[in-house]
């Protein structure tokens, strides 16, 4: 027992994507006395402009190198920071990826996209809107990703200019406060649950005021994936001020 905090001594791995500032900072925000992070950055070619299957392909060739690398640290979980590289193929594609994880590093497996489902169905959530910060490639290919689940997407907004103009100055590089107002107003009215997908962007910042705007869960990547790491890992204490999940 460390104050409040019921705690088992344990490494987390991070697989990262070399330009995400925010997924490891959400985790460690949260992260208790005795468990610490320990972080791989995985990349890409660069030579494609806008984030498309080729683009992801290349990024998680980098993820069985990362899975090797970080058992060195003997983590008891490695969760990869990227939602886009773990829906865009589908959820046996992301279940396979949670079996190269564990099967590399002998460590659990966590990964955005499957972290979301579990997520949705803590919450029994049959009916979802999302928000994304996504230009149109990587909205299409998600909701691809929900037909092949039982959870009705209500209505998808995202951002609406070409991809090469919004990677110019991308959503997920907006501040909480503009999040907040974008999500609430994007919220479909008949919706269980508010999805707000992609571990770059600071969301997980303003979960608390989203819902309390909304009156229903908001559930988010990195949210969904710190949730999903403490679970497995035995690590129980209420985790104020980011919503409804962390407090479960």
């Amino acid at each position: 027992m460390i104050g409040d905090r019921v705690v088992k001594i344990a490494r987390i791995g991070l697989i990262v994507p070399a330009g995400n500032t925010t997924f490891e900072p959400d985790f460690a925000s949260v992260t208790p006395n005795g468990v610490t992070l320990h972080a791989h950055r995985v990349y890409g070619s660069g030579k494609h402009k806008v984030e498309c299957e080729e683009a992801i392909d290349e990024v998680n060739a980098g993820v069985r190198e990362a899975s090797r690398v970080l058992s060195m640290t003997k983590p008891k979980a490695i969760a990869y920071g990227f939602t886009t590289a773990t829906f865009y193929r589908g959820v046996e594609h992301a279940r396979e990826m949670v079996r190269t994880i564990e099967g590399i590093s002998g460590a659990i497996g966590v990964v955005p996209s499957l972290a979301i489902l579990e997520a949705l169905a803590f919450f029994k959530a049959k009916k979802i809107s999302i928000a994304t910060p996504y230009p149109a490639w990587n909205n299409q290919v998600l909701i691809k990703f929900f037909r092949e689940t039982d959870i009705e997407v209500l209505r998808l907004e995202g951002d609406i200019r070409p991809a090469e103009e919004a990677i110019q100055s991308p959503m997920w590089d907006q501040v909480p406060e503009a999040i907040l107002e974008f999500t609430i107003n994007s919220c479909h009215s008949k919706a269980d649950v508010l999805l707000l997908p992609c571990t770059a962007w600071r969301s997980f910042e303003v979960v608390e005021q989203i819902e309390n705007k909304l009156g229903i869960p908001v559930v988010t990547a990195n949210q969904a994936a710190i949730w999903k790491t403490f679970r497995e890992l035995g690590i129980k204490y209420v985790i104020n001020n980011h919503g409804t999940l962390l407090k479960s």
